[in-house]
Protein backbone atom coordinates (compact mmCIF):
# COMPACT_ATOMS: atom_id res chain seq x y z
CA UNK A 1 0.00 0.00 0.00
CA UNK A 2 2.98 2.55 0.83
CA UNK A 3 4.65 2.01 -2.83
CA UNK A 4 1.65 2.06 -4.52
CA UNK A 5 0.83 5.61 -2.83
CA UNK A 6 4.22 6.51 -3.49
CA UNK A 7 3.73 5.75 -7.01
CA UNK A 8 0.61 7.59 -7.17
CA UNK A 9 0.53 10.72 -9.84
CA UNK A 10 0.24 14.35 -8.42
CA UNK A 11 -3.48 15.40 -8.60
CA UNK A 12 -4.07 18.22 -11.42
CA UNK A 13 -4.46 21.59 -10.26
CA UNK A 14 -7.48 22.93 -10.91
CA UNK A 15 -7.70 25.68 -13.40
CA UNK A 16 -7.80 28.78 -10.06
CA UNK A 17 -4.79 26.98 -9.16
CA UNK A 18 -3.24 26.80 -12.34
CA UNK A 19 -3.72 30.34 -13.09
CA UNK A 20 -2.14 31.65 -9.66
CA UNK A 21 0.99 29.35 -10.43
CA UNK A 22 1.33 31.03 -14.03
CA UNK A 23 0.95 34.25 -12.11
CA UNK A 24 3.26 33.81 -9.87
CA UNK A 25 5.89 32.71 -12.15
CA UNK A 26 5.05 35.34 -14.02
CA UNK A 27 5.84 38.22 -11.23
CA UNK A 28 8.77 36.06 -10.26
CA UNK A 29 10.29 36.59 -13.90
CA UNK A 30 9.39 40.23 -14.42
CA UNK A 31 11.54 40.85 -10.92
CA UNK A 32 13.87 39.28 -11.61
CA UNK A 33 14.14 40.96 -15.21
CA UNK A 34 13.73 44.03 -13.44
CA UNK A 35 16.04 43.58 -10.35
CA UNK A 36 18.94 42.66 -13.38
CA UNK A 37 18.61 45.78 -15.02
CA UNK A 38 18.37 47.93 -12.06
CA UNK A 39 21.70 45.96 -10.66
CA UNK A 40 23.31 46.25 -14.31
CA UNK A 41 22.56 50.31 -14.15
CA UNK A 42 23.74 50.82 -10.96
CA UNK A 43 26.97 48.61 -11.31
CA UNK A 44 27.82 50.99 -14.54
CA UNK A 45 27.25 53.86 -12.75
CA UNK A 46 29.73 52.59 -10.21
CA UNK A 47 32.44 50.93 -12.11
CA UNK A 48 32.88 54.43 -14.06
CA UNK A 49 32.05 57.19 -11.24
CA UNK A 50 34.87 59.13 -12.39
CA UNK A 51 32.55 59.70 -15.62
CA UNK A 52 29.23 59.55 -13.43
CA UNK A 53 29.71 61.13 -10.42
CA UNK A 54 33.12 62.84 -10.13
CA UNK A 55 32.04 65.74 -12.69
CA UNK A 56 28.78 66.69 -10.88
CA UNK A 57 31.20 67.18 -8.19
CA UNK A 58 33.81 69.31 -9.61
CA UNK A 59 31.31 71.64 -11.61
CA UNK A 60 29.28 72.30 -8.78
CA UNK A 61 32.66 73.27 -7.12
CA UNK A 62 33.43 75.38 -9.70
CA UNK A 63 30.10 77.28 -9.93
CA UNK A 64 29.71 77.97 -5.88
CA UNK A 65 33.46 79.06 -6.02
CA UNK A 66 32.78 81.52 -8.70
CA UNK A 67 29.30 82.19 -8.79
CA UNK A 68 28.77 82.16 -5.18
CA UNK A 69 31.92 83.32 -3.83
CA UNK A 70 32.79 85.92 -6.47
CA UNK A 71 29.42 87.32 -8.18
CA UNK A 72 27.67 86.88 -4.94
CA UNK A 73 29.70 89.14 -3.13
CA UNK A 74 28.92 91.89 -5.59
CA UNK A 75 25.05 90.63 -5.32
CA UNK A 76 24.63 90.49 -1.99
CA UNK A 77 21.26 88.54 -1.22
CA UNK A 78 18.18 87.42 -2.46
CA UNK A 79 14.36 87.01 -0.74
CA UNK A 80 16.91 87.13 2.79
CA UNK A 81 19.31 84.52 1.79
CA UNK A 82 22.56 85.08 0.40
CA UNK A 83 23.19 84.53 -2.89
CA UNK A 84 25.07 81.29 -2.18
CA UNK A 85 22.37 79.88 -0.28
CA UNK A 86 20.38 81.11 -3.11
CA UNK A 87 21.99 79.10 -5.59
CA UNK A 88 23.03 76.06 -3.91
CA UNK A 89 19.51 74.21 -4.27
CA UNK A 90 19.34 75.58 -7.79
CA UNK A 91 22.89 73.61 -8.63
CA UNK A 92 21.53 70.45 -7.22
CA UNK A 93 18.64 70.18 -9.27
CA UNK A 94 20.34 71.38 -12.30
CA UNK A 95 23.19 68.21 -11.56
CA UNK A 96 19.90 66.06 -10.76
CA UNK A 97 18.62 66.68 -14.33
CA UNK A 98 21.50 66.42 -16.42
CA UNK A 99 23.00 62.96 -14.96
CA UNK A 100 19.63 61.73 -14.81
CA UNK A 101 19.39 62.20 -18.69
CA UNK A 102 22.60 61.42 -19.11
CA UNK A 103 22.46 57.87 -17.65
CA UNK A 104 19.64 56.50 -19.90
CA UNK A 105 20.80 57.78 -22.76
CA UNK A 106 24.12 56.61 -22.40
CA UNK A 107 23.24 53.50 -20.88
CA UNK A 108 20.02 52.85 -23.55
CA UNK A 109 21.77 53.85 -26.78
CA UNK A 110 24.94 51.58 -25.72
CA UNK A 111 23.02 48.84 -25.55
CA UNK A 112 21.46 49.60 -28.55
CA UNK A 113 24.99 50.27 -30.42
CA UNK A 114 26.28 47.02 -28.99
CA UNK A 115 23.04 44.67 -30.09
CA UNK A 116 22.71 43.46 -26.54
CA UNK A 117 19.21 45.54 -26.54
CA UNK A 118 18.18 42.50 -28.62
CA UNK A 119 18.20 40.12 -25.91
CA UNK A 120 15.71 42.19 -23.74
CA UNK A 121 13.59 42.34 -26.77
CA UNK A 122 13.19 38.53 -27.12
CA UNK A 123 12.96 38.43 -23.62
CA UNK A 124 9.94 37.40 -21.80
CA UNK A 125 10.28 40.92 -19.96
CA UNK A 126 7.27 43.36 -20.58
CA UNK A 127 8.07 46.74 -23.08
CA UNK A 128 6.49 48.95 -19.66
CA UNK A 129 8.85 46.87 -17.42
CA UNK A 130 11.82 47.60 -19.62
CA UNK A 131 11.32 51.04 -19.46
CA UNK A 132 10.42 51.18 -15.51
CA UNK A 133 14.41 49.63 -15.28
CA UNK A 134 16.17 51.99 -17.20
CA UNK A 135 14.08 54.93 -15.47
CA UNK A 136 15.15 53.06 -12.11
CA UNK A 137 19.00 53.74 -13.42
CA UNK A 138 18.11 56.81 -14.18
CA UNK A 139 16.69 57.93 -10.75
CA UNK A 140 19.15 55.88 -8.87
CA UNK A 141 22.29 58.25 -10.54
CA UNK A 142 19.97 61.30 -10.31
CA UNK A 143 20.30 60.66 -6.24
CA UNK A 144 23.61 59.77 -5.75
CA UNK A 145 24.30 62.76 -7.74
CA UNK A 146 22.07 64.60 -5.33
CA UNK A 147 24.16 63.36 -2.42
CA UNK A 148 27.39 64.08 -3.68
CA UNK A 149 26.38 67.98 -4.89
CA UNK A 150 24.72 68.63 -1.54
CA UNK A 151 27.54 67.56 -0.03
CA UNK A 152 30.23 69.96 -2.07
CA UNK A 153 27.27 72.64 -1.47
CA UNK A 154 27.51 72.21 2.45
CA UNK A 155 31.24 73.30 1.87
CA UNK A 156 30.07 76.68 1.05
CA UNK A 157 27.16 77.51 2.40
CA UNK A 158 24.69 75.79 5.01
CA UNK A 159 21.22 75.25 3.25
CA UNK A 160 18.19 74.54 5.66
CA UNK A 161 15.13 72.44 4.67
CA UNK A 162 11.96 74.10 5.56
CA UNK A 163 10.02 70.86 3.70
CA UNK A 164 11.69 67.92 2.92
CA UNK A 165 8.85 66.18 1.33
CA UNK A 166 8.93 68.55 -0.96
CA UNK A 167 12.77 67.96 -1.66
CA UNK A 168 11.94 64.80 -2.08
CA UNK A 169 9.25 65.03 -4.62
CA UNK A 170 10.72 67.42 -6.69
CA UNK A 171 13.92 65.65 -7.14
CA UNK A 172 12.37 62.18 -7.56
CA UNK A 173 9.85 63.69 -10.27
CA UNK A 174 12.43 65.33 -11.96
CA UNK A 175 14.82 62.64 -11.98
CA UNK A 176 11.66 60.31 -13.67
CA UNK A 177 10.88 63.38 -15.99
CA UNK A 178 14.84 63.70 -17.35
CA UNK A 179 15.15 60.01 -17.08
CA UNK A 180 12.29 59.12 -19.34
CA UNK A 181 13.34 61.92 -21.56
CA UNK A 182 16.66 60.62 -22.04
CA UNK A 183 15.47 56.93 -22.88
CA UNK A 184 13.21 58.86 -25.82
CA UNK A 185 15.61 60.13 -27.62
CA UNK A 186 18.12 57.08 -27.01
CA UNK A 187 15.43 55.74 -29.13
CA UNK A 188 15.65 58.00 -32.10
CA UNK A 189 19.05 58.59 -32.08
CA UNK A 190 21.32 57.05 -35.08
CA UNK A 191 24.72 57.65 -33.72
CA UNK A 192 26.46 59.56 -30.95
CA UNK A 193 26.02 62.89 -32.50
CA UNK A 194 22.45 62.80 -32.37
CA UNK A 195 22.54 61.65 -28.62
CA UNK A 196 23.81 65.04 -28.20
CA UNK A 197 21.53 67.32 -29.60
CA UNK A 198 18.87 67.67 -27.37
CA UNK A 199 21.56 68.41 -24.27
CA UNK A 200 22.74 70.94 -26.53
CA UNK A 201 20.06 72.89 -27.80
CA UNK A 202 17.45 72.45 -25.61
CA UNK A 203 18.22 71.30 -22.13
CA UNK A 204 21.40 73.35 -21.24
CA UNK A 205 19.50 76.38 -22.49
CA UNK A 206 16.17 75.81 -20.70
CA UNK A 207 18.65 74.83 -17.49
CA UNK A 208 19.95 78.29 -17.37
CA UNK A 209 17.17 80.46 -18.70
CA UNK A 210 14.91 78.51 -15.64
CA UNK A 211 16.04 80.75 -12.46
CA UNK A 212 18.78 78.78 -11.66
CA UNK A 213 20.99 81.76 -10.87
CA UNK A 214 18.48 84.32 -10.50
CA UNK A 215 14.73 85.15 -9.69
CA UNK A 216 12.55 85.71 -12.45
CA UNK A 217 11.47 88.81 -10.87
CA UNK A 218 14.30 90.09 -11.88
CA UNK A 219 13.74 89.90 -15.16
CA UNK A 220 11.42 92.34 -17.47
CA UNK A 221 7.77 91.86 -17.50
CA UNK A 222 8.16 89.83 -21.46
CA UNK A 223 11.03 87.46 -20.31
CA UNK A 224 8.85 86.75 -17.27
CA UNK A 225 6.28 85.55 -19.21
CA UNK A 226 8.12 83.53 -21.43
CA UNK A 227 10.01 82.10 -18.59
CA UNK A 228 7.24 80.18 -17.05
CA UNK A 229 7.18 78.26 -20.42
CA UNK A 230 10.01 76.60 -19.07
CA UNK A 231 9.54 73.22 -17.22
CA UNK A 232 12.82 73.26 -15.37
CA UNK A 233 11.78 76.43 -13.77
CA UNK A 234 9.47 74.93 -11.97
CA UNK A 235 11.63 72.05 -11.20
CA UNK A 236 14.17 74.13 -9.72
CA UNK A 237 11.40 76.62 -7.62
CA UNK A 238 9.84 73.64 -6.14
CA UNK A 239 13.11 72.24 -5.30
CA UNK A 240 14.06 75.19 -4.11
CA UNK A 241 10.87 76.03 -2.14
CA UNK A 242 11.63 72.51 -0.20
CA UNK A 243 15.07 74.16 1.38
CA UNK A 244 14.32 77.59 1.87
CA UNK A 245 10.94 78.30 1.70
CA UNK A 246 11.56 80.47 -1.45
CA UNK A 247 9.49 79.83 -4.76
CA UNK A 248 8.75 81.90 -7.57
CA UNK A 249 5.62 80.00 -9.28
CA UNK A 250 2.88 78.08 -7.40
CA UNK A 251 4.58 74.81 -5.55
CA UNK A 252 1.52 72.70 -5.76
CA UNK A 253 1.43 73.49 -9.50
CA UNK A 254 5.02 72.55 -10.03
CA UNK A 255 4.43 69.17 -8.74
CA UNK A 256 1.15 68.49 -10.12
CA UNK A 257 2.53 69.77 -13.91
CA UNK A 258 5.96 67.36 -12.74
CA UNK A 259 4.04 64.41 -12.30
CA UNK A 260 1.90 64.65 -15.58
CA UNK A 261 5.01 65.28 -17.59
CA UNK A 262 6.16 62.35 -16.10
CA UNK A 263 3.22 59.76 -16.57
CA UNK A 264 3.38 61.30 -20.05
CA UNK A 265 6.60 60.56 -20.74
CA UNK A 266 6.38 57.23 -19.86
CA UNK A 267 3.37 56.19 -21.71
CA UNK A 268 5.05 57.31 -24.57
CA UNK A 269 8.21 55.65 -24.20
CA UNK A 270 6.76 52.39 -23.45
CA UNK A 271 4.33 52.97 -26.78
CA UNK A 272 7.67 53.72 -28.87
CA UNK A 273 9.55 50.98 -27.44
CA UNK A 274 6.75 48.44 -28.36
CA UNK A 275 6.17 49.96 -31.49
CA UNK A 276 10.28 49.05 -32.35
CA UNK A 277 10.86 53.17 -32.81
CA UNK A 278 14.55 53.04 -33.29
CA UNK A 279 15.22 49.27 -32.08
CA UNK A 280 14.23 47.15 -34.72
CA UNK A 281 14.49 48.61 -38.10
Amino acid sequence: MALEATNRAPAPLSPLEAGGAREFSLARTNWVGYRTIVIREYGRIMRIWGQTLAPAAVSAFLYLLIFGGVVGRRMGGLSGYSYLAYLGPALIMLQIINNSYANVVSSFFGAKFGKHIEELLVSPLPDWLIVAGYMTGGILRGMLIALVVSAVTLLFVRLPIHHVEVVVLAALLSSIVFSLAGFINAMYARNFEQMNIVPTFVLQPLTYLGGTFYSIHMLPGWAQRLSLADPILYMINAFRYGFLGLSDVNVMMSLAMMAGLAVALYVTAVVLLHRGVGVRD
